[in-house]
């Protein structure tokens, strides 16, 4: 199956509180940001880091129009 290689080769964690240890530099990890898995890849400037500080769980649209400025 095509799909599922991909994951195969990541380690699929849903655990965002973890915090990065050296012995994980250089794997991809797949971090659950409450919709889907995000594959991070590990550095050394990461370590001492938690996970979820790399997978991000909103969005950011922009901030709403002023809707005063066409009532002049």
């Amino acid at each position: 199956m095509k799909g599922t290689q991909s994951f195969l080769e990541h380690i699929l964690l849903r655990s965002r509180a973890s915090t990065i240890i050296p012995t994980m530099i250089g794997h991809t990890i797949a971090i659950h940001n409450g919709n889907e898995h995000l594959p991070i890849y590990i550095t050394d400037h990461m370590v001492g880091h938690k996970l979820g500080e790399f997978a991000h769980t909103l969005n950011f649209r922009g901030h709403a129009k002023n809707d005063n400025r066409s009532r002049r």
